[in-house]
């Protein structure tokens, strides 16, 4: 049995926004201060209640949300066939055209259908199918720039179909034209923030900064800049359902976000001993308009303001030695920082065995397929544990 609710502008719907493993709690409170309604926390992301324009908003305000989806419909799919009919079953016609390209996607877990391709492209079949059938032609597919595209949850023989209205994943703010060797992801280094406890008004230090990911996303949200400002579009708004009281309102919520940005904020520094990437993260805060200082510097050298918050990524992989070294002269810089809060994330257990003081919080996050903990410090100047 096939159950679906209606996705269109002005109607309510169940949207669910996906995060990093280990970060859907600072999304789920991201989104609460935003004022989303029925919001709730649940493996690999948040549940949230809201027509397409809020979606649409999601997208816009939303640091830590990497996609957000709206659910279309949910039947059985016990097998190939079932799959096929459930997907054939829907009506497309709001959403696609033949002069539209589209593109699938798709997870399984515990179910009979075990190989995400074949469902992806049982899914696709279906869906072209049906438009054929009803308008006389199909869309194509584009799996680099689709205008919609279509993911498949299924979970013990049981399928969700969702609409990605976010288009291209959120994490691409549009401002990070050239990366370093080991780049954070926008939306994990504004969840890592959020979860180091800062406050926004201190003062914050990045002192191996790399790309200048954090120090840059720090800056914008201290300042109040809306995440998906610089993106012309979202995928909703390429939709044949798109129209233009939905276009008026995503308009206004744009000049709305460019309204309310402040034109200072706390002081943000970064610096890295590697002038290179120094370099890409000056480039990088031009590109944003993000008012942060980056030097070139070796971290012994570090010294942080009064009162600052020191939040890092340090390197962390298969270099063990180097880093070894590099993990026991950051004990001894980060334990002399009396009266500062420090924050790392920490790939390696090696990292929390060099520090000289105890975690205060030490939280599990995923950076990419990398289990890693989110350590905090409160520095009190006696280093021993």
């Amino acid at each position: 049995m096939s159950h679906s609710r209606p996705v269109c502008y002005g109607a309510a719907m169940e949207l669910f926004a996906t995060a990093a493993r280990g970060t859907e709690v600072a999304l789920r409170d991201e989104l609460r201060e935003h004022r989303f309604r029925r919001v709730r926390a649940d493996r690999g992301g948040v549940h949230f209640e809201g027509d397409l324009v809020e979606a649409g908003r999601a997208c816009l305000e939303s640091r830590v949300a990497v996609r957000v989806l709206a659910r279309l419909a949910e039947h059985d799919a016990q097998g190939e066939r079932a799959l096929y009919d459930g997907v054939r079953a829907i009506d497309w016609r709001p959403w696609l055209t033949p002069r539209l390209t589209l593109a699938v996607s798709s997870v399984s877990r515990d179910s009979a259908l075990t190989h995400t391709q074949f469902i992806a492209q049982k899914t696709k079949d279906a869906i072209v199918d049906s438009l054929r059938d009803a308008l006389g032609a199909r869309p194509s597919v584009d799996l680099q720039d689709a205008d919609v595209r279509v993911f498949v949850h299924l979970v013990r023989d049981r399928a969700t179909v969702y609409l990605d209205v976010s288009g291209e994943s959120l994490h691409r703010r549009g401002w990070r034209a050239r990366i370093g060797g080991a780049p954070l992801k926008e939306t994990l280094a504004a969840a890592l923030l959020r979860m180091s406890g800062w406050d926004r008004a201190r003062p914050l230090c990045d002192p191996m900064c790399g790309s200048g990911t954090l120090a840059i996303e720090a800056d914008l949200w201290a300042r109040g800049v809306a995440p998906g400002i610089l993106r012309d579009r979202f995928g909703f708004e390429r939709w044949a359902s798109h129209e233009a009281g939905a276009a008026a309102r995503m308009a206004a919520l744009r000049e709305t976000a460019r309204a309310r940005v402040k034109d200072e904020g706390p002081t943000i520094e970064g610096s890295d001993v590697d002038g290179r990437v120094v370099d890409l993260a000056r480039e990088n805060a031009r590109a944003a308009s993000a008012h942060v200082s980056f030097a070139v510097a070796p971290l012994s050298s570090f010294r942080a303001p009064s009162g600052a918050f020191i939040v890092t990524n340090p390197p962390y992989g298969e270099r063990l030695q180097p880093e070894e070294r590099l993990y026991a002269e950051m004990g001894e810089v980060f334990g002399a920082l009396a009266g500062r809060d420090v924050a790392i994330l920490a790939g390696t257990p090696a990292i929390e065995r060099a520090m000289p003081m105890r975690a205060v919080k030490s939280l599990p996050v995923w950076n990419g397929p990398i289990e890693c903990r989110l350590l905090c410090y409160t520095v009190s100047g006696r280093t021993p544990r």
